[in-house]
């Protein structure tokens, strides 16, 4: 199998710290730290996705993804094929695991009331950035496989957090 995946870093700027939502991916045999995203679809659309991944998980409607403007589609060129690019904050594809999947990373703005619970998801929240980078010095193996990457490249190149 291989995977296409759409992740968000909901971002909300405070007035001395920025904030982005982390939750407990609550599967069987799984529970790590992440960031809302998953799966797209076949033939969906990636900002479709990730828009109705961020809402499945967390509650909150995407109101704006950094880059988005760049999008464009070849929709009423061929009806039997139509293609969607866009601008992502960052992809990552998996070098070695059990699961084959590349994926990419947005940062959004959103709108609404954080869930409980989500769609295998629990203890959703909003986190500074510092308190993240904090968790992740102390031990980067209580995030996601995929999101420990993900988080490392996003503090390290908008904050200038190594780790």
């Amino acid at each position: 199998m291989f995977y296409v995946n759409a992740r968000a870093i909901v971002e909300r700027k405070g007035s001395d710290n920025t904030e982005i939502i982390i939750q407990t991916r609550n599967k069987k045999n799984e529970e790590s730290i992440e960031l809302p995203g998953g799966r797209l679809e076949l033939f969906e659309s990636i900002l479709d996705g990730l828009r109705r991944e961020v809402f499945e998980e967390t509650g909150l409607t995407v109101i704006e993804v950094e880059g988005s403007q760049k999008r464009i589609d070849t929709r009423g060129i061929n009806s039997d094929f139509e293609v969607e690019c866009l601008e992502p904050y960052c992809v990552y594809q998996t070098i070695k695991g059990p699961v084959d999947s590349m994926g990419m990373y947005f940062i959004c703005k959103v709108d609404g009331n954080l869930l409980e619970t989500g769609d295998e998801t629990t203890n959703i929240r909003w986190e500074t950035v510092e308190e993240v980078y904090k968790l992740m010095i102390e031990d980067q193996k209580q995030f996601s496989d995929v999101d420990r990457a993900g988080l490392k490249y996003y503090l390290k190149h908008r904050f200038g957090k190594q780790i």
